[in-house]
């Protein structure tokens, strides 16, 4: 194929779930045409017009392949040749047993990534009505900030609001402003490097000092129309995990277990703020577990009661934005189409699924399933059993479309395993026993898909 032959795909936005599906796609020998808004158009949460831009934490979360869901996603990502995953890889930061990445350099490995494969062709350009361009393929994956225009358009085809979910980003501190009189390097038992966490220690008068001050805290309003949208469970506000509980934060963000302070003999604190690397260089570190509806100047005056950042200095303050997604299960077919336009594919978070990789991995698999339709070959999903696979389930289940919300991926998403395949009771065992099935069903998967050869290319291709 080439681009003069019209059998391409346009794909509307240049997020993770866009450049992915692009790779896929590209590396499948189909062209593409990617149309990104920014920085014509900007969002409310991105400050840049790169693409791929990290928006909220530099965290891609665990990369224990062999006990984590996540980790397993990502494991199963480089076996499919994810240029994000790609990218990510040769962006890492410091961050124990996660994956995290240097913010900036990430977008531009991703961007040069996309600009070295010649089938892929960047529009920067808002697409305000994708069912009216005539377009023969299409993937919308315009991520949780889709611009008012497209989502009207989008509403007067599925025939339905949009449901939408807060989402809120934490703040990033100057490491030279840290004082290390108080604070130190340490990851929860040591893992990883064992310092890859900056730590800033509490007593309990102190933490119980920082909740009532967080309760009291000046937040930003809402508006009329954000009053009935709820908060995503796995990133709430910090001030409203507060009002849970006063030890919520003590057993959730702030917990100290698996730490040791020495600036006082070694003893583990009553709570802890944790710090983790957010570039390459070192400079900046992200605040873990901060997200936040405070208004800026309450941010400043109540994170900097917290020992050790007294004399913080903000990169950038915690805030809030609306993020939106279709209620997938009632609209989506088994291959990412909208039934109502089957020449339409929905990607990324806008599908519902939460978080940067889960968001790259329904890219992976739009890109993949629109290559295979425009050459004729047979869809073959990924196995239910696969971390890929369950999350496709999981958005694509017309059974369950009452109840949705997004979720990141979990082992409650994958069958039951056998009781001949748990391999022991404990949970790590139970844990272990998934990750080794999806990888076999994966590896199955990928040497029978009709579409796999063409688009499995190691990641480290692309580089």
């Amino acid at each position: 194929m080439d681009r003069s032959d019209g059998n391409g795909v346009h794909i509307v936005g240049g997020g993770l779930a866009g450049c992915e599906a692009a790779w896929q796609l590209a590396r499948a020998g189909v062209p593409v045409v990617v149309h990104e808004m920014r920085p014509t158009r900007q969002t409310p949460a991105h400050r840049t017009g790169h693409l791929a831009e990290l928006v909220c934490s530099n965290s891609f979360r665990s990369d224990d392949g062999e006990r984590s869901a996540i980790g397993l996603l990502h494991e199963e990502m480089r076996r499919l040749g994810s240029v994000i995953l790609g990218a990510a890889d040769a962006c890492r930061v410091p961050a124990g047993s996660a994956l995290a990445v240097d913010r900036d350099g990430f977008s531009a490995e991703v961007s040069r990534r996309l600009a070295s494969e010649p089938r892929i062709t960047v529009q920067r350009q808002e697409v305000v009505d994708p069912f009216a361009a005539g377009w023969r393929s299409v993937i919308i994956a315009t991520g949780p900030l889709t611009s008012d225009t497209l989502a009207a358009a989008l509403t007067s085809v599925i025939g339905e609001d949009s449901l939408a979910f807060f989402d809120a980003i934490a703040p990033i501190v100057y490491r030279e402003s840290i004082d290390f009189g108080k604070a130190w390097f340490q990851s929860r038992y040591d893992k990883g490097g064992g310092r890859d966490y900056i730590n800033c220690p509490l007593n309990r008068e102190q933490y119980e000092a920082f909740v009532a001050a967080l309760l009291a805290g000046e937040r930003v309003s809402f508006r009329d129309w954000e009053q009935s949208t709820p908060y995503f469970e796995g990133c709430l506000p910090i001030e409203v995990m507060a009002e849970r509980g006063p030890r919520t934060l003590a057993f959730g963000p702030m917990k100290a277990i698996g730490l040791a302070d020495p600036h006082q003999g070694g003893r583990r604190p009553y709570a802890v703020v944790q710090l983790r690397q957010d570039n390459a260089l070192g400079t900046l570190y992200n605040m873990v577990g901060f997200q936040t509806k405070l208004k800026h100047a309450e941010q400043v005056r109540i994170f900097r009661t917290i020992p050790g950042l007294e004399q913080a200095e903000f990169a950038r303050l915690g805030g809030l934005h609306r993020n939106t997604f279709i209620n997938s299960p009632k609209l989506l077919d088994g291959t990412l189409r909208l039934k109502a336009r089957p020449s339409v594919r929905f990607a990324g978070q806008i599908t519902g699924c939460e978080g940067y990789v889960e968001s790259a991995a329904i890219g992976l698999l739009a890109g993949r399933f629109a290559a295979a339709e425009l050459m004729g070959d047979p869809i073959t999903p990924p196995p239910p059993t696969t971390a890929i696979g369950s999350l496709l389930r999981h958005l694509t289940d017309g059974g369950r479309g009452g109840d949705f919300q997004p979720m990141n991926v979990n082992f409650g998403l994958f069958p039951t395993l056998a009781a001949h395949d748990l391999g022991g009771k404990g949970s790590a065992e139970r844990k272990a026993a998934y990750c080794r099935r999806a990888l076999a069903d994966l590896a199955q998967w990928m040497a029978t898909a009709p579409s796999g050869p063409a688009a499995t290319q190691p990641a480290a291709a692309a580089s």
